[in-house]
């Protein structure tokens, strides 16, 4: 880290010194000589004003966003606001952004319960205009300046998805951000749902009192739990690797290699596990990214969950943020990390074991399935005046779980995964019995 930043330093400081008080090879002096013969002409000519820190900046912004999309320089301002937002507070629209190849901004994954979700957007649009200008030739780092702002302020953004056919102009007012990024609620009273928003700095203390608080509660019935974390863009990789280590009791986690031999890390799980090994399934799509697919790579290879649902975003590279003193930050892209059974799932993602696409139940106006009462001429139950009373207790307990039923109907992922984890749960009993 020291020998990059001092290499950082050395090419701001050739602009200001004479270059010959640097000794250096020959190739990389005549290429500092060119960089500071185009600042001195830009300067000189170019049709408006410019100050030096603004063409510095724009150097460094060059140089980094050309490595990969995901190395950027932060000034002091966007250094504390990233700061800010590890701690799960921040202002803007609570959208996960990356560049894609054709210039435009791609939508990661919008953060819960945050405007950008709630104006619809959706993982893998592009976002071709912000406020009827179009982002080709803005870097990312300008795109998300561009999409800041006060808070209510109003912004209009132009997206195209793959599945319309013509775009799709959004307004959407701009809020503090704060995530809440542990949610936890029982369905049923049989499973615990966990979903998981984003990995900052309270994720794995905040999944682990939520957990053990319900088994506490529920410790009779449980049959299993669901781990949400489709549209998860990602976040800090220490939380990545305790959420991991809450649900193993031994093994790899995860391992990172940098450029040198030297720089590999391997991160382990510690006996205990929060669930006491209950059946598990892992929800991903693709918005998720980075931390999420972390988690569910470790408990995938592990074999101590399903993964379910659609193949993940595939990012796997790991960002070291470096001060720069006063002068902000750089985020550069400093390993690469790889699944505990050593595979690399950058550009390929995390793959589930059953595919699950996402889709709506379709349900008839009467929610009324076709029985063998409904034929023509069958045979009534001799029991019927019997079943009565109990077929009206049905409906009493059936409208009881209304709440359940209305947030897994518009769910077809989460709701196969229940009906996953019960069915292990029946195949249990009936292997013991």
């Amino acid at each position: 880290m020291r020998n990059q930043l001092l290499l950082l330093l050395l090419c701001i400081g050739i602009l200001i010194f004479p270059f010959t008080t640097y000794a250096a090879n020959d190739e990389t002096y005549r290429q500092l000589n060119l960089f500071g013969d185009v600042f001195e002409r830009v300067k000189a000519d170019y049709v408006e004003q410019v100050t030096d820190a603004e063409l510095i900046e724009a150097a460094i912004n060059g140089m980094l966003s050309s490595l990969d999309p995901h190395s950027r320089y932060l000034n002091a301002k966007h250094f504390q606001e990233m700061q800010t937002q590890t701690r799960g507070e921040f202002g803007g629209l609570g959208i996960e952004v990356t560049m894609d190849s054709n210039g435009f901004v791609k939508v990661i994954a919008p953060i819960d319960d945050t405007p950008a979700q709630r104006a619809g957007l959706q993982s893998g649009d592009f976002v071709t205009h912000i406020d009827g200008e179009s982002v080709l030739g803005l870097t990312l780092s300008e795109a998300v300046e561009r999409m800041r702002g006060p808070v209510d302020s109003n912004i209009v953004l132009t997206i195209q998805r793959l599945s319309s056919d013509s775009p799709i102009v959004v307004e959407i007012t701009r809020a503090i951000i704060t995530i809440r990024s542990v949610r936890v609620r029982m369905e049923g009273d049989d499973i615990i749902y966990v979903r998981i928003s984003s990995f900052s700095e309270k994720t794995t203390r905040e999944l682990e009192k939520a957990v053990k608080n319900y088994r506490t509660e529920y410790s009779e019935s449980i049959k299993g739990l669901v781990l949400d974390l489709r549209n998860n863009p990602g976040g800090l990789l220490d939380q990545a690797v305790s959420v991991s280590d809450a649900f193993l009791v031994q093994g790899e986690i995860v391992s990172t290699r940098g450029r040198r031999d030297d720089s590999i890390q391997r991160f382990n799980a510690r006996s205990g596990d929060v669930t006491d090994g209950m059946p598990m399934i892992v929800l991903i799509n693709g918005g998720s990214a980075s931390a999420s697919e972390i988690v569910a790579g470790a408990l995938q290879d592990h074999r101590r969950a399903i993964v379910m649902g659609t193949p993940s975003f595939g990012k796997a590279s790991v960002q070291t943020v470096i001060p720069l003193g006063n002068q902000g930050a750089m985020r550069l892209t400093t390993a690469r990390y790889y699944t505990p059974s050593g595979v690399s799932i950058q550009a390929r993602g995390i793959h589930p074991d059953i595919h699950v696409e996402q889709a709506k139940f379709e349900l008839t106006s009467a929610n009324h399935r076709r029985t063998e009462a409904d034929l023509r001429g069958s045979l009534t139950n001799e029991q019927s005046e019997d079943h009565d009373a109990e077929d009206n207790r049905d409906s009493t307990n059936s409208a009881k779980k209304g709440a359940e039923k209305s947030l897994v109907e518009t769910d077809y992922q989460l709701a196969r995964a229940l009906d996953l984890l019960r069915g292990l749960e029946l195949l249990s009993d009936m292997v013991v019995n």
